[in-house]
């Protein structure tokens, strides 16, 4: 597991999803992505007021999740947080693999699942916002990423499924140089 300590759930994130968790019919697995993600299990000090993820298991529970926690829930109105389903994202080819649970054996019904943070890293390419730099800049220092893996990760499980690509190649660049290796050294 990436984070330093077991990653504690915050509150009202816990008053929320226990409850979420109650109102489930079944087990219910949802890879969860974005600010939740870097800021509650990797430890970012931001806040964020939503989860957003892209995949369910079973996926026809996503209608559900949208209905028990979406913004216009019941459950969103009463702690001001919600879930957003987020289908339209690029992840590396094997990030199912890596996922790690966040909270196991917390909740009865309800599984978070977090992308270890290369792929983390990998999903915010396309968006590209000041907040995603942040995010990625926060990650490769505080877990001592490797450049070299992200820039593996991208050219072989990630590039062969972007539009593109010219532009991906730029932004990685990017942020590898500012993020991961630093400006180059002056002669």
């Amino acid at each position: 597991m990436w984070p330093s300590d077991k990653a504690k759930l915050p509150s009202p994130w816990d008053r929320f999803l226990e409850e979420l968790d109650g109102l489930l019919r079944e087990q219910v697995h949802v890879h969860c992505i974005g600010g939740f993600v870097v800021s509650v299990f990797y430890g970012l000090p931001r806040p964020t007021g939503d989860v957003d993820y892209f995949a369910v298991l079973p996926y026809g529970c996503v209608h559900d999740l949208q209905a028990l926690g979406g913004p216009d829930s019941m459950l969103a109105k009463k702690h001001k947080l919600h879930l957003h389903h987020f289908p339209a994202i690029s992840l590396p080819e094997d990030y199912e693999t890596r996922l790690s649970e966040m909270y196991p054996g917390r909740f009865k019904s309800l599984h978070l699942y977090a992308p270890d943070p290369y792929d983390l890293i990998l999903s915010k390419l396309e968006r590209n916002s000041q907040k995603d730099r942040d995010d990625v800049a926060f990650l490769a220092e505080s877990l001592h990423l490797s450049p070299k893996v992200l820039r593996e990760r991208y050219k072989k499980e990630l590039r062969p499924y972007l539009a593109n690509e010219g532009r991906h190649d730029l932004t990685i660049e990017l942020w590898l140089d500012v993020c991961f290796e630093g400006p180059p050294l002056k002669p």
